[in-house]
């Protein structure tokens, strides 16, 4: 039986991965589970699924915690940044499913490696802020780093069987999100409730902003740069907005592998916990028969510039991917607050970019120091 640690248990990544487990209780055991704030949907997870510690925010809200939790299971009640980590690095623990969002992933990313443990790579913006330092102590650690992002367990399976000197092209779709056929003029006045109606994944908050921006396709460019050790230029974003075909891989030999399957996360979520076995989740096939068609465009980076910076910080390398990162996070989290405009993310993250004078090879130290002067430059810019 596996023994899992869910990082970010109570957002729509962990949930999905624990209704995977409720699923499969003969696969799977949860012994360890992390949250930020929604402490009331962590206390029910814990007499569900009876880890042997849990990792919150801060102390007041472990504290919280402590007085809900009723019944006979309580488990250890840890916080903040080294809680985190204690969760990601429990010696019970053999894989990570890693869903916290933003950059708070990155150090319990590293005591994961540290340690040993498998790791399904949910949070993205890891690779983002420190790709190279990431992925040269999971070589170093022997730590598996397996995709959790649709399009990339997409790559990752598309992948599978062929070799990879034979590997010409990636290929990553987006949906395009909801403001695809938008005019460029009407930007200005989109509102939050707008950017957060996404056409066809449901997921929080702030990746639901990015994919409204396609600066999760940006995000997504770095990453797939760093797990499958290729060059931006042999990486295309497609848009497909029937979100079918999750991403695609091109060959020496002209041939394309793509893998496709309805717009849910359960999929890739299972397959990074099981791979390569593939569980019964009930889901569905596409039903190819209603689908009028599936169609690919290009997209138009006048509209949706994030990708132009994903391709900029991938050829200045350095701290300018974690930059990038820090200043959409500062950036989006300002709109969600409704303190600037829609438009406002992109002119902020590329004023960041600008005035950022880029440390070549930096160590975590010079990681952390960047992406607290990108939120900083980013505020005092709003």
């Amino acid at each position: 039986m596996k023994q899992l640690a869910i990082l970010g248990s109570t957002g729509s990544i962990g949930s999905s991965a624990l209704d995977i487990v409720r699923m499969h209780p003969d696969r799977f055991q949860v012994a360890t589970l992390t949250a930020a704030r929604n402490i009331d949907l962590l206390a029910g997870q814990i007499q569900e699924f009876k880890p042997g510690l849990v990792s919150v925010l801060n102390k007041d809200h472990a504290l919280d915690l402590s007085r809900k939790l009723a019944g006979d299971h309580k488990p250890d009640i840890v916080f903040g940044s080294t809680g985190f980590a204690c969760a990601a690095s429990h010696p019970k623990v053999d894989t990570v499913l890693l869903a916290m969002v933003g950059a708070a992933g990155l150090h319990p990313a590293l005591a994961a490696i540290e340690s040993g443990k498998q790791i399904a790579l949910a949070n993205k913006e890891t690779l983002v802020m420190a790709g190279e330092l990431v992925m040269a102590k999971a070589k170093e650690m022997n730590a598996t780093i397996l995709p959790v992002d649709s399009e990339h367990s997409a790559i990752y399976q598309s992948l599978m069987g062929n070799r990879r000197k034979d590997l010409k092209k990636i290929y990553l779709t987006a949906s395009g999100g909801p403001f695809r056929t938008t005019p460029l003029a009407q930007f200005p006045k989109i509102t939050l409730e707008d950017a957060l109606n996404h056409p066809t994944w449901n997921m929080g908050k702030k990746i639901t902003i990015d994919s409204a921006t396609l600066m999760n396709k940006g995000l997504e460019i770095i990453e797939a740069v760093h797990l499958f050790d290729v060059t931006p230029k042999e990486i295309e974003v497609l848009v497909h907005p029937q979100s079918i075909v999750h991403s695609m891989v091109g060959y020496t030999d002209g041939s394309i592998m793509a893998q496709m399957g309805r717009p849910d996360m359960k999929g890739a979520i299972a397959y990074a916990l099981s791979g390569p076995s593939r569980l019964d989740i009930g889901m569905a096939f596409p039903d190819f028969n209603r689908l009028a068609n599936l169609t690919f465009e290009k997209p138009d980076c006048k509209k949706f510039p994030s990708l132009l910076f994903a391709y900029e910080a991938c050829i200045q390398k350095g701290t300018m991917p974690c930059v990038m990162n820090a200043a959409n996070e500062a950036a989006v989290a300002a709109f969600l607050e409704k303190k600037i405009g829609f438009t406002d993310i992109f002119k902020l993250i590329a004023q960041t970019m600008e005035t950022h004078r880029c440390i070549d090879n930096p160590d975590l130290s010079s990681i952390i120091d960047a992406d607290c002067w990108a939120r900083e430059t980013v505020l005092s810019l709003i």
